[in-house]
């Protein structure tokens, strides 16, 4: 037996009614409702939501929006039709009357991708999306676009973050689904929405409920958005802490505290991120950065920033080391610097994970008990060795001042001839090699490390040199025999 279909009457928003066939299920949808196709009608879908209890309510809001629609229409391209926003045309209501979800024109979400994903590199790169930076630029003007819509009608996003919007792979263009959740201005009255997300709530937010935000909401999270596709995925309230010992404050706190480190004035908290390329951006766009995300500034509106990102976009620098690259200002590309500073820094990571590990200086691979019981043995035998040249150059030392005299003895009449005047130096200068001899090499052998024996070698060697120079110079035995006698 077939399976009987589902049929809902269709109220649109001039009042007329129809009938509507539910089709394939396409999606199991989010928190709100189930997403279907509709039998004979291929360019729409409807949303059927989970429960009914708020059938009254939701009425009222989706009346609303049929009334109030954003002036934001499909994009034809290349003789392909781009739907921008799944804004509400019909209201659906079950046979008894209670309003079970909407109907919508179908945006093909399978030609797009969440705009979370052209912020990184590395999934760009994965979902074969465009490297060319204008793209992101051009991504960001559509988001400004369409929030600019909204809020001419009055309606707010208030949960406005990537995850939440979507982009055309093939053209940038914006496609935004959900739009039910939505802030909406009524006639008499405001439907308020009903979520939002951190790391994107204002500061002055974080004491409200989503009843009572509005577009100073809009304006803070979309200037975060836009941050971040102009900042290689950046969010303009990360950074480096200047304190490592300091509390780690997540994004959402630091947002809270206005600790924002790209700004005209360093923040106390934090330094920008090292691959950041804001000291790139011209002086318009860091200025309305800074409205944005200082305190007491007077945020750009949407507008503004659509207008803003027109005229970067026709204002544009080609870069000629690489053709996916494009700058603003006299300045240089930013994105070549970037990439240059991080091949670097990770060559620098490469070379410490190629060198060995050390803990106090002393290779890993060496404290194994093999290599420890090793290296002893093999400190042991050398100490041995030093040990006995040690003693071989002690005996040998001993030995040539001892007979330091018998040495010189040819030279006698030569050193007369020199006098005592030369003597002497050549004796300082002798002992001062043999201080310095002992200093350098002395580590080299244990019992030198001990200074007293040291001395007492160099003592000695002066002891001989005296002896020496008195018999040399046939001087009295007795010294004293050179004091007058009285």
């Amino acid at each position: 037996m077939a399976e009987k279909k589902q049929i809902y009457n269709a109220v649109y928003a001039d009042g007329s009614y129809g009938k509507v066939t539910l089709g394939k299920l396409i999606n199991k949808g989010g928190a709100s409702g189930k997403i279907y196709l509709v039998e004979g009608r291929p360019e729409s879908v409807v949303k059927i939501f989970h429960h009914t209890e708020k059938s009254a309510s939701n009425r009222q809001k989706l009346q609303a929006m049929l009334l109030n629609k954003p002036n934001f229409q499909p994009v034809e391209a290349n003789g392909t039709e781009y739907i921008q926003i799944a804004w509400p045309e019909a209201i659906l209501d079950d046979e008894r009357g209670f309003c079970v979800g909407y109907m919508m024109p179908l945006i093909n979400m399978d030609a797009a991708v969440s705009l979370d994903h052209l912020m990184q590199k590395a999934i760009r790169k994965k979902l074969s999306l465009s490297e060319k930076y204008a793209y992101r630029i051009f991504a960001a003007y559509n988001v400004a676009s369409m929030v600019t819509a909204l809020h001419k009608c009055g309606h707010y996003i208030i949960d406005l973050k990537p995850s939440n919007l979507s982009v055309y792979k093939e053209n940038m263009l914006v496609a935004v689904v959900d739009c039910d959740g939505f802030s909406i201005k009524g006639e008499k009255t405001r439907y308020p929405a009903e979520f939002i997300s951190e790391e994107y709530i204002c500061p002055e937010g974080m004491t409200k409920s989503c009843e009572e935000m509005g577009e100073e909401q809009d304006l803070f999270a979309l200037a975060v958005i836009i941050f971040r596709l102009l900042n290689n995925g950046i969010h303009p309230f990360s950074g480096v802490p200047k304190d490592a010992s300091a509390p780690m404050l997540t994004i959402q706190e630091r947002i809270e505290k206005y600790h924002y480190a790209y700004g005209l004035w360093p923040d106390k908290y934090q330094y920008p991120h090292p691959y950041s390329i804001h000291e790139y951006f011209n002086k318009d766009t860091l200025e309305l950065f800074e409205r944005a995300f200082t305190k007491g500034g007077r945020r750009p509106t949407a507008y503004e920033w659509q207008e803003h990102l027109w005229k970067l976009m026709h204002g544009l620098k080609q870069c000629k080391n690489n053709p996916n690259h494009v700058y603003f200002t006299s300045k240089g590309c930013g994105l070549c610097s970037v990439e240059s500073k991080f091949s670097k820094d990770l060559s620098v990571i490469k070379k410490q994970k190629s060198d060995p590990e050390k803990i106090r200086g002393i290779e890993v691979s060496r404290l194994s008990t093999e290599k420890v019981r090793e290296e002893k043995e093999q400190q042991h035998a050398n100490d041995v060795k030093m040990q006995r040249i040690f003693y071989g150059a002690g005996i040998f030392y001993l030995l040539f001042f001892a007979l330091f005299y018998k040495m010189l003895l040819p030279l006698k009449p030569l050193l007369q001839k020199a006098g005592l005047g030369l003597q002497f130096l050549f004796i300082i200068g002798f002992l001062a090699g043999i201080g310095n001899l002992l200093k350098k090499y002395g580590s080299l052998f244990k019992p030198l490390k001990n200074k007293i024996i040291s001395d007492m070698l160099l003592v000695y060697a002066l002891i001989w040199m005296l002896i020496t120079l008195v018999l040399v110079n046939d001087l009295p035995r007795n010294l004293f025999e050179l004091a007058p006698e009285f």
